[in-house]
């Protein structure tokens, strides 16, 4: 396996975040991901850059909202804040031992430190979006994402390493090629003014007016696969329902129906884990507000894991998020959530840029 943790770390730092000489890089993960942890560490060393690691211990996230009193939700360390003031490149790798860990954590706590953290979430967001900042979110497999996902732990592995293309003899060029067609599309619908999708219990427009199209070709998530942008913040009108499991933070929400009027979740519902839910989308004024509108299209991903870095790229279907926009394409929302909501468009599903059918049962038409 060190063949393949060695590539998978060199489109990482090479490609994903492109780290230069000199930068500083965040490290961050859990420290059953030493395979590849060291890996990474090691190619940022050959660029000429510095690594710092940041690794936490099982059990600790669990302590942290046990014992934390609301002084201490509420306290942001100045050795954090400098970090995302100041580093170059965040490699952000999940590794959890267990998925559940937080289930039985109030929600009104894990909001809380949502809402504490949100000034953080803004220095991140605003330094990517003006290039000051790269970054990159990608998984190790462990035991607990393979049960979740269903599958046994070396199943799971190669699931994974099949949605990252590092099976190719040349993933980035994969990527590359991935991009290309990705932006033929966005330059096809940038400069669209009304975004209308339509499904199953689902008829919703956005408006996407003054708002940029982004391209996700394996720089940010890895996995990767989407094309997004943020919608108009007062814009979004009519209902939609997600048929896929919304997972944040351990707690699953499940057959979520929202209605929206003038941009604001009015009516929300879920047949399972709603008083979670609604306690997340309650947490600040912007977590009722679409910070994302998105379009999968990774067609190596095609079944519900339960995790969000692969489930919002499934080929043939589109995510919304409530919570904080990104700043690069234009958006405003500001939040300490960004909740990702599934929905599967392959039974019939359409979007519609400008009243124009651009897309239709999971695949484009342009």
């Amino acid at each position: 396996m060190l063949d393949i943790w060695r590539k998978y770390a060199e489109v990482l730092v090479n490609y994903s975040v492109g780290v230069k000489k000199n930068q500083v890089v965040i490290i961050r993960t859990m420290d059953i991901a030493q395979p590849l942890v060291k890996r990474v560490y090691e190619e940022v060393l050959k660029v000429g850059a510095y690594p710092l690691l940041r690794i936490t211990l099982d059990g600790i996230t669990d302590s942290y909202y046990k014992y934390a009193t609301d002084e201490q939700l509420d306290y942001i360390d100045d050795f954090t804040k400098l970090e995302y003031e100041k580093a170059d490149a965040f490699v952000s790798i999940g590794a959890p031992h267990n998925l559940k860990n937080l289930v039985l954590v109030p929600p009104a706590r894990l909001a809380r430190r949502s809402k504490a953290t949100k000034d953080l979430m803004k220095i991140f967001l605003d330094r990517a979006a003006n290039k000051d900042l790269s970054w990159v979110g990608c998984d190790f497999p462990t035991n607990a994402l393979a049960q979740e996902a269903k599958m046994s732990l070396d199943d799971y592995s190669d699931f994974l390493f099949n949605a990252c293309h590092l099976y190719e003899d040349d993933p980035v060029a994969k990527w590359k090629e991935i991009h290309n067609t990705q932006q033929k599309i966005i330059d096809k619908i940038n400069g669209t003014n009304k975004i209308r999708v339509v499904g199953q219990e689902t008829d919703i427009t956005l408006s996407v007016e003054g708002r940029k199209w982004i391209n996700c070709a394996g720089n940010n998530n890895f996995p990767d696969g989407e094309i997004f942008t943020s919608p108009v913040e007062n814009s979004a009108n009519g209902h939609i329902y997600f048929d896929m499991p919304a997972i944040y933070r351990g707690s699953e929400s499940e057959n979520i129906r929202l209605e929206f009027l003038n941009g604001k979740v009015v009516k929300a519902t879920a047949q399972k884990g709603e008083e979670f839910f609604l306690s997340m989308i309650d947490q600040d004024n912007g977590a009722r507000f679409l910070g994302e509108f998105a379009i999968g299209t990774n067609e190596n991903i095609q079944q519900i894991t339960g995790n969000i870095l692969f489930d919002e790229k499934i080929g043939g279907s589109i995510h919304m998020a409530l919570g904080a926009s990104y700043p690069e394409t234009g958006g405003n929302n500001e939040s300490g959530l960004h909740w990702d909501l599934i929905k599967n468009m392959k039974a019939g599903g359409q979007i519609f840029a400008d009243d124009k059918l651009i897309y239709e049962n999971g695949k484009f038409l342009i």
